[in-house]
């Protein structure tokens, strides 16, 4: 009889990226996971999943993700294929583009959003 071991390598949609509070990066950062951002990170970040930038985290750059939830600050733009939730304590200045947006009251954005599907931006 023969025996067989899942991998201890988890697939992608197993993977949870954290960066903690008091941690700075200063560079792009690409991932396929899910990614929680409670630091701070000075460039442009690509997931592939969906990212949360909590109460403490703070971005300079760009976010392009699938989904995103935002309690912290943003300065840049942010493109989600999916849902952008902006929670009450967020701060966004920059664009916006999503395909579902949901702004708590006394969330802070500053730019244009835009919520036309990629093949209705052209016109």
């Amino acid at each position: 009889m023969k025996i067989k071991f899942k991998e201890d390598v988890p697939s992608s949609n197993e993977l949870h990226n954290i960066l903690a509070v008091g941690t700075t990066v200063k560079g792009d950062v690409i991932t396929d996971g899910d990614f929680r951002l409670n630091g701070r990170v000075e460039g442009n970040i690509n997931c592939a999943a969906k990212i949360v930038i909590g109460p403490k985290g703070h971005i300079d750059g760009d976010i392009v993700s699938v989904n995103a939830e935002i309690m912290g600050t943003v300065v840049g733009s942010i493109r989600t294929s999916g849902a952008l939730v902006l929670k009450a304590s967020s701060i966004v200045t920059g664009d916006i583009y999503a395909q579902t947006l949901e702004i708590e009251p006394n969330a802070k954005f500053s730019g244009v959003c835009n919520m036309l599907p990629a093949e209705d931006k052209s016109e």
